[in-house]
This record gives structure tokens, C-alpha cells and sequence, in this order.
């Protein structure tokens, strides 16, 4: 694992967490996937606050604004992951509102974390998460459920230092051909 301290990440081990529940954002319901989120990215070095809970739509986008642009270029998170808003409702937009923040998209996330959903449930399927990359930031969506968001953690967990390194332009690959 890779600490805070590791001088080829330098000052970029930061990260942030959006929500998007609307009954969270309103206090009619507690938020139990962003506090997963922050424990698990602290736990691998990063400096997470707590996470930032809005309403499913366009407060999503708003968020993602401020931490992707309205944020000085050295102080945006390295990783930004967000939790609800992926499935069929009429108001989840995670997605759709995500995707314009992206360089580029990282599709193979996204089958990797389906695969892992079909393990424990058919509906993983229906997530329309997405995953990207915009300058050093690595993106991904994730389901608004404590087991989805458990299901990324272990999808995302072993990939997570090689993310970190191919944003921060790290060569990693050691020997292998």
C-alpha cells in the first residue's frame, strides 16, 4: 500500500466523496455509502473529508464543478467517487451528468465492477455507472447501495495504487514485458 509519505505521489493523495440522495441531502435518511467511502480511502493514504451529500441531478454536476474546476488546479482531488444516482429512476442522472466532466472514458472499471455485482445480485446490471479520467483526476460512479458501494471497494482496492500512479504520469510497470 502506498502512504501519504510516498515521495513518487508527492502532494496528490487527495480525494472526495459526492453523494447524490436526495432524502440524505434533505435529512429524511441517513448516508451510509459515503462514510464507507472516506474510511476506505483514508485507510489507503488519502486525505478525504467527509463526503459531500446532494440531491440526486444537477446538484451532482454542481459538486462535481466545484471540485473538478472551480477548484485551483492543485488543490482537486486525485480521485473523485460518487455513490447513487446510476439506476433507472427518472432522477438518477449520476451518469449523463459525470461524463461531460471526462478527457476520456475507462470502461474496463465499469466491467469490472458489473462483474463483481453479478456475483452477489442480478440487478448489478442495471447501474449505468460510468468511470473516466479529467487531467489528474481518476472519476468513477458508483451504485447508491451499501453492497454496491462495498462491491466497488474491493473492485477499486487493488487497482487503486496503479490509478494513482498512471494520473501522477508514473511509470510502474516494472519488468514486466
Amino acid at each position: 500500500m502506498h502512504t501519504s509519505t510516498d515521495p513518487r505521489f508527492g502532494a496528490g493523495r487527495s480525494a472526495a466523496v459526492v453523494v447524490a440522495s436526495t432524502s440524505a441531502a434533505a435529512g429524511q435518511a441517513e448516508d451510509r455509502t459515503g462514510p464507507l467511502l472516506v474510511d476506505w480511502l483514508t485507510g489507503r493514504g488519502y486525505d478525504c473529508p467527509a463526503p459531500l451529500v446532494v440531491a440526486d441531478g444537477e446538484p451532482v454536476a454542481q459538486a462535481l464543478r466545484a471540485l473538478l474546476e472551480e477548484c485551483p488546479p492543485t488543490e482537486r482531488p486525485r480521485i473523485v467517487i460518487t455513490s447513487g444516482g446510476t439506476g433507472l429512476n427518472p432522477d438518477d442522472r449520476t451518469p449523463q451528468l459525470t461524463e461531460p466532466f471526462f478527457e476520456y472514458p475507462v470502461p474496463g472499471i465499469m466491467h469490472a465492477l458489473w462483474g463483481a455485482g453479478l456475483a452477489h445480485t442480478p440487478t448489478a446490471v442495471v447501474s449505468r455507472g460510468v468511470a473516466g479520467v479529467r487531467d489528474r483526476t481518476f472519476i468513477v460512479t458508483l451504485p447508491g447501495s451499501s453492497g454496491g458501494v462495498r462491491d466497488g471497494i474491493a473492485v477499486l482496492d487493488p487497482l487503486l495504487p496503479h490509478i494513482q500512479a498512471q494520473i501522477e504520469d508514473i511509470r510502474d510497470h516494472g519488468n514486466r514485458a
